[in-house]
């Protein structure tokens, strides 16, 4: 199963960053509902290696924090609002990925960069369509999403559909 460990957006704050990469007019939005902030992406693992996962943020219970959004960062095809959580969000990445390390899961090396998708671009655009991403950047590039709360950690199954990604959480950890 293809899986990642996250915080989810809450409805409110997810309906925003959709309605702005609606108003993107270039690529797709991303469903509310699909809106997280990625703490550590498992890849495909066998659910005996989900389970295992699973009991290793049992007893996690970091204490509850706030972060903000804000800033425009592109990620390949995905652009997103960079996540401003200082220490609490640098040790609940950290913490979650020294459990899974620590219960012998493998995860890839890659750098904590703390982001919320909001839109994917197509893998080629048109002058027309940078033009319009232009004008999006600069009308865009204030905008800001502030004290969102973190709550609860959450192990996501990432199902791939023609459609785009459906994500199922699988097991979910309350934040202290």
């Amino acid at each position: 199963m293809r899986a990642f460990i996250a915080l989810p957006i809450p409805p409110s704050d997810a309906e925003v960053l959709e309605a702005m990469g609606d108003r993107l007019d270039v690529g797709r939005a991303v469903p509310s509902e699909n809106a997280h902030l990625t703490l550590v992406f498992l890849g495909d693992l066998p659910e005996a290696d989900l389970r295992e996962a699973a009991d290793a943020l049992e007893t996690l219970a970091p204490p509850a924090f706030s972060f903000d959004l804000a800033g425009i960062a592109s990620f390949g095809t995905a652009l997103a609002l960079e996540a401003q959580g200082g220490a609490p969000l640098a040790d609940l990445q950290a913490r979650v990925k020294s459990r899974l390390v620590g219960a012998g899961i493998t995860l890839e090396r890659r750098r904590f960069r703390p982001h919320v998708t909001f839109a994917r671009l197509p893998p080629r655009l048109t002058l027309e369509d940078e033009a319009k991403l232009g004008r999006f950047l600069a009308r865009e590039n204030t905008m800001a999403i502030r004290a969102i709360p973190a709550r609860e950690v959450v192990l996501y199954e990432s199902i791939l559909t023609r459609d785009g990604a459906v994500y199922e959480p699988l097991a979910e950890f309350a934040l202290s």
